[in-house]
């Protein structure tokens, strides 16, 4: 494992750094700094980042098929063009509710958006318990709740059969499985397939890679770690110079580079400076395995 190099990529220090995605067609990583109110694009070729404010927190992006992006804002799912820096509301839920946010969210391999709401925080992982929800947004827009009583909806992914939906509530501190039938979007049959043990502390964002293993970033574990969902075993540990990893995907040409996002909220001025990188980038090299390209939304 001696052939592994962590290097960050883009220092800028966001706040809260999280849904990392590879858009393939313009060679960028896109991700979001949520209480930044930002999207962001960092291009390998320039080494420069890019960024577009937001009105709202935003916690997810994703591609969207007709081009541009598709982003989860406050508790809205909206529409980004990214030259006219325009954000367009296409639905919104949790109406019922006037503190919740939403958090991470991916798209399934059919197209369809699935993205989970969570109380606002009183600070970086506390906030009032079971508001959230899990939603999925439709490409003919319509939108469907799966579930409520959600403390914080984060990681999501889809098995390389798609058969099983992998989904994170942090603080259940479990990696849960779900039977999918991609044909209908529909899920159940849920299951814990690994229980975080102290030191990894949160479970956060997930991707899978194309041996079918899960990398689940640990929030305030300052490490990514890669499941085999089959078994429940933990394989492998990689550990970053920053405590509050928030979430991974795979990109580069051939989708063989991690890159792993962080976090500096909820950090005083002693934790940042014994870690002047929190909130940065950082690209992980040499695992030896290569990840899945991110689905597009189809609406």
């Amino acid at each position: 494992m001696s052939s592994v190099r962590i290097e960050c990529v883009a220092g800028e220090g966001c706040r809260i750094a999280e849904s990392p995605v590879w858009d393939e067609k313009e060679g960028v990583l896109l991700y979001v700094d949520i209480t930044g109110r930002q999207v962001c694009r960092w291009s390998p070729l320039t080494r420069q980042v890019q960024a577009i404010p937001v009105d709202a927190p935003v916690s997810s992006v994703a591609l969207r098929k007709s081009g541009d992006y598709v982003i989860t804002v406050g508790t809205r799912f909206a529409a980004l063009k990214w030259k006219e820096e325009l954000v367009t509301t296409i639905t919104q839920v949790d109406k019922d509710k006037a503190n919740t946010r939403f958090n991470d969210g991916k798209v399934d391999p059919a197209g369809r958006y699935f993205a989970g709401t969570m109380a606002e925080e009183v600070r970086p992982a506390v906030l009032e318990r079971h508001q959230g929800s899990l939603y999925t947004l439709f490409p003919d827009l319509s939108v469907v709740k799966h579930f409520d009583q959600v403390d914080i909806s984060n990681g999501l992914d889809w098995s390389l059969d798609h058969k099983t939906f992998f989904y994170i509530d942090s603080l259940s501190y479990s990696v849960d499985a779900f039977d999918y039938d991609v044909q209908t979007g529909k899920i159940g049959n849920r299951r814990s397939i690994y229980k975080l043990e102290k030191e990894e502390s949160i479970p956060d964002g997930m991707c899978i890679d194309t041996e079918g293993k899960l990398w689940v970033a640990c929030y305030d574990g300052g490490r990514v770690i890669r499941l085999d969902p089959e078994t429940g075993k933990r394989l492998q540990t990689v550990k970053l110079p920053v405590d509050k990893t928030t979430s991974c995907c795979f990109g580069g040409k051939d989708y063989s580079e991690m890159y792993v996002t962080s976090a500096s909220d909820g950090m005083d001025k002693e934790w940042l400076s014994r870690q002047p990188q929190a909130g940065g980038i950082f690209k992980i090299t040499g695992l030896g395995v290569k990840g899945v390209p991110p689905y597009p939304f189809a609406g």
